[in-house]
């Protein structure tokens, strides 16, 4: 009888359910999208039924194959998009608001007044991260705050909060489990990843009741049971998408690090037990508990990657698709163009949420291929600001980066990546390493693979070698460093 995992992967902007076998091989994926919500200027929300409905369809899709129908489905492993926030009602199971997803700005003021409190040091010492809208913990007291009711009832225990890996247990347990992992935990702003417990400090100063929060379990735990059309299937994983990642890329050792090209790009750094110190403003996460045992990342974010080539397709419509964009940026001529593409403020090292995006270097004879290339090249050197900071702060000198997502896929971002960094760029066979890392984590707890079995499985792809001297290097850094300092605070707090 043949044995499967499926790994529900959540994202931003589709659920997805990706079907392996007993060797880790990836068999099939489904996919669905569902809709962004704006319902003003730097607001992003989505319908948290909407997200459940999509993730239970791929999944059912993945059911009915006929080769899951005929063999055993050992266990399923849950990775999401994480700081998104849904606050829905502990009886009915009904959302109480929209999902505030991790790109929405609304919580701003509520950060400064954290900030003001002289929270910030406490903050960063405590749960590795810094006071940004980006978080869960702002969002939280925002729905409870505006919602009528809201906060009575959370007092009295009649809510749940969850980040979607929540969510999404609670609905495939029918309302059977509220838990979530040390990796989702560690981007709330109101975990200690110290004491790995809830912050006392930071739910008081947020007026978050503790009665709403989930459990905190190890990634890969019995976190309930699925009943579905083929049986009982066990659900052993959760784990926040990047760390994800970081564990299906076998980044087990302290020192390596990988860039995920997704909606946004998210760096993180194996720093093993330790929390190390970030001057750069890199946050410190749990990047998964095993066995009892905890490891720490680095990490820094590129709010806005794969979006700048969503906005080139729907906001300007002059690519059909991303895949174009590789073909124009081969074929258009080198010019110093720059598109900073901070629709959402900017994230690690600067952390400012009032920046917002700005073209530079335009002449007479700038074409709208100029500014394609442009757009796709602001990737990678958003990427770089944020590896320059990482080793500086942990002290390594990377000697390659490992890379997947979507936008890995394309060669000419790839090559451009390594030139403007000076190192090595390795892609795996398997680009999906969101994926491939919830359901490495499933089979890892249900007994099916050990962490060397798994590192065995990781397949290069291709490797991108330096093509660029490092005069071209320093020149092109030196005026994307220029660019970026000019959309700084370009609107003023409210």
């Amino acid at each position: 009888m043949s044995k499967f995992i499926i790994a529900l992967d959540q994202g931003t902007t589709s659920s997805r359910a990706v079907l392996f076998n007993d060797k880790g091989m990836c068999l099939a994926i489904k996919k669905k999208e569902f809709r962004q919500i704006f319902p003003q200027q730097a607001l992003v929300e989505h319908d948290p039924k909407e997200i459940w409905e999509t993730q239970e369809a791929v999944l059912n899709e993945i059911l009915e194959l006929p080769e899951v129908k005929q063999g055993k489905v050992l266990s399923i492993g849950v990775t999401n998009q994480r700081e998104t926030t849904v606050i829905w009602n502990r009886l009915t199971g009904e959302p109480i608001y929209n999902a505030l997803v991790w790109q929405d700005k609304r919580t701003a003021p509520i950060c400064e007044d954290l900030c003001k409190q002289g929270l910030v040091d406490y903050c960063k010492k405590n749960t590795g991260l810094v006071i940004d809208s980006y978080f869960s913990g702002t969002k939280i007291k925002w729905i409870l705050d505006n919602v009528e009711g809201a906060r009575e009832k959370a007092e009295k225990g009649e809510l749940c909060f969850g980040t979607i890996d929540t969510w999404l247990l609670w609905n495939l347990t029918k309302g059977g489990a509220h838990a979530t992992d040390y990796s989702n935990a560690s981007r709330t702003l109101i975990y200690n990843i110290i004491d790995l417990a809830w912050d006392e400090k930071m739910l008081e100063a947020l007026q978050i009741p503790k009665s709403i929060l989930p459990e905190v379990k190890d990634s890969a735990s019995y976190f309930g049971t699925y009943e579905s059309s083929v049986g009982s299937i066990p659900i052993n994983a959760m784990i926040g998408d990047q760390q994800s990642a970081l564990f299906g890329q076998a980044c087990f050792e302290k020192g390596m690090a990988k860039n995920t090209y997704g909606t946004g790009c998210f760096l993180l750094m194996n720093t093993g037990s330790e929390i190390q110190d970030s001057p750069s403003g890199l946050l410190n996460t749990i990047a998964w508990g095993l066995d009892g045992t905890i490891t720490y990342a680095l990490e820094g974010s590129v709010f806005v990657a794969g979006a700048a080539v969503q906005w080139l397709r729907d906001g300007l419509q002059i690519i059909e698709n991303a895949e174009e964009s590789e073909t124009i940026a081969n074929s258009t001529e080198d010019k110093d163009v720059y598109v900073v593409p901070t629709f959402a403020g900017l994230g690690t090292p600067y952390w400012d949420m009032y920046s917002r995006g700005a073209i530079f270097g335009l002449t007479r004879d700038t074409g709208k291929n100029h500014l394609i290339k442009a757009t796709l090249e602001s990737l990678a050197y958003q990427s770089k600001d944020v590896l320059d900071a990482m080793q500086k702060d942990s002290g390594i000198q990377l000697q390659k980066l490992q890379v997947d997502g979507g936008a890995c896929a394309n060669d000419y971002l790839m090559q451009f990546q390594a030139d403007v960094l000076g190192v090595r760029i390795e892609r795996p066979e398997m680009i999906e390493s969101t994926a491939i890392g919830a359901a490495y984590l499933a089979g890892y707890g249900v007994g099916l693979w050990s962490l060397d079995e798994i590192n065995q499985k990781r397949k290069i792809n291709q490797v991108f070698q330096v093509q660029r001297s490092g005069q071209w290097r320093a020149h092109k850094s030196k005026r994307w460093n220029e660019a970026v300092k000019r959309t700084l605070n370009w609107i003023e707090p409210q």
